[in-house]
């Protein structure tokens, strides 16, 4: 058994004692950056992590990449240090030139008379080394950071403190997410007093006090009340907001590959979708809202007649997906077929009234220059004049979905789509998920929005099992 040799960060006398924060694999493996986000503290990666790590860094998956990742972030910090310098801490760069906290691996193994759990498997090793921490370090405090609800229920059995992973969760309750628009009952123009109206090549702007919302307002959010009024908010500052009066009924009857809104919620969100200096657009929503055939419909509508990008590039982000999609024989648009099957079914849907379903979505699929890539190659990858759709980006990280969007190059945008009530992914809740995240991140950018799409449109039976199961 080694000793224990951990030390403190330097600072003032006055200056309180770090932390010792534990951290689980699933930590570094939902961030692999999440190292940086402790401040002064001093961050303990027990061994355990580190082979947990390394049996999973070849996996052909998303989790090898980020486990790879997280790898190279552990090399790039501890450096050429010492392996006693590793033991006890090695001081943390950051970018911006802070060097407050520590960073080391926990190499010492606790005696077996002070281990708490069987140490057949890796989560009790992890509960064991922080147990033995704490008898070594009596004055500090000893934190367990875990993704895993399970391994926090038995530290706290062992009397262990422990707390979720935060740093990437920006809101404490789900109902404070932007939805994308502020409804008035009544008339909104009751509500205001003074306006300055102007044309702008055909358009109608309305300039109006800010003081008027006791709320915040974002750059193409919409505004919209019970007597059919509707714009967009295109400008905020300080003392005013410009909004774009927009047409309810006309949006209403617009169609867009053969597809009208059914509701206000969809004309909205068709408003975000064609607009080509909306760079980004994130729909929300419960199952048979609408956010797939939405996203497909203006998708083909400008990639096809209007030209505006050169492809259309589908991916979908679900459990399943992020499993080996095995060797040939097959493309990779082949072997990503089944996990596309949305994307078929709401093409199928936009050419029901066709006199030839069948051979109108072949005819769609020849020539509308669309692929199907999955998340584990569009990694490092930079796509041009590309509409990039991601379907379930609810199960993604926001590590991940940065990842993800990121990719997106000049004359590009990107359509995330998801329900928060349908997280597969383990260890994400509407909270942690990647497209509460971009959602939340992107409120303030003048090129992006977003819609949260009410109702179920899909069938009277799909709308009562979404309220009632």
């Amino acid at each position: 058994m080694s000793e224990v040799k951990l030390v403190t960060a330097p600072g003032s006398s006055t200056a309180p004692t770090p932390i010792f924060y534990v951290l689980d694999t699933n930590v570094l493996i939902h961030d692999p950056t999440s190292i940086l986000n402790f401040d002064e503290h001093h961050v303990v990666v027990p061994i355990t992590v580190l082979e947990e790590l390394d049996s999973l860094k070849g996996a052909r998956q998303a989790i090898g990449a980020d486990c790879r990742q997280a790898i190279r972030e552990l090399d790039r910090l501890l450096g050429r240090a010492s392996p006693s310098e590793i033991e006890s801490g090695v001081l943390i760069e950051r970018g911006g030139g802070g060097c407050t906290g520590r960073l080391s691996i926990f190499m010492a193994q606790p005696p077996e008379n002070l281990t708490l759990l069987p140490t057949h498997l890796n989560d009790n090793k992890i509960l064991n080394d922080v147990v033995y921490l704490k008898q070594q370090f009596p004055e500090r405090r000893v934190v367990l950071v875990s993704k895993d609800i399970n391994v926090r229920l038995k530290a706290r059995g062992c009397g262990i403190e422990s707390q979720d992973y935060h740093s990437d969760q920006l809101l404490s309750d789900i109902e404070q997410l932007n939805k994308g628009y502020l409804e008035f009952s009544g008339s909104f123009w009751e509500r205001v007093d003074a306006v300055e109206t102007e044309q702008q090549q055909g358009r109608t702007l309305h300039r109006i006090a800010r003081s008027l919302f006791e709320q915040e307002v974002y750059p193409n959010q919409f505004l919209l009340d019970e007597s059919g009024f509707l714009a967009r908010i295109t400008a905020v500052d300080d003392d005013a907001i410009t909004m774009l009066h927009l047409n309810l009924p006309s949006m209403m009857e617009k169609e867009v590959w053969g597809l009208k809104p059914r509701d206000s919620y969809q004309a909205m969100a068709l408003n975000l979708l064609m607009d080509p200096e909306v760079h980004l657009v994130n729909l929300s929503g419960a199952a048979g809202s609408g956010k797939t055939i939405l996203a497909l419909a203006a998708a083909i509508e400008q990639t096809v007649p209007n030209k505006l990008y050169r492809r259309i590039i589908v991916t979908r982000s679900v459990q399943g997906l992020d499993e080996d999609i095995g060797y040939p024989p097959g493309t990779e648009e082949e072997k990503m077929e089944p996990w596309l099957g949305a994307i078929t079914d709401n093409l199928e849907a936009l050419h029901w009234d066709d006199e030839n379903c069948n051979s109108s979505v072949e005819y769609v699929l020849d020539r509308v220059p669309m692929l199907f890539k999955s998340l584990n190659y569009i990694r490092g990858r930079s796509f041009q004049s590309s509409l990039i759709i991601i379907d379930e980006s609810q199960n993604l990280t926001p590590h991940q979905i940065k990842t993800i969007v990121t990719r997106a190059g000049n004359g590009s945008k990107v359509i995330c789509l998801g329900n928060l009530a349908q997280i597969d992914t383990p260890y994400l809740t509407p909270i942690s998920s990647g497209l509460t995240y971009l959602t939340e991140r992107f409120k303030g950018f003048a090129q992006g929005g977003n819609i949260f799409l009410r109702g179920v449109p899909r069938s009277a039976l799909a709308r009562f099992a979404e309220e009632h199961l």
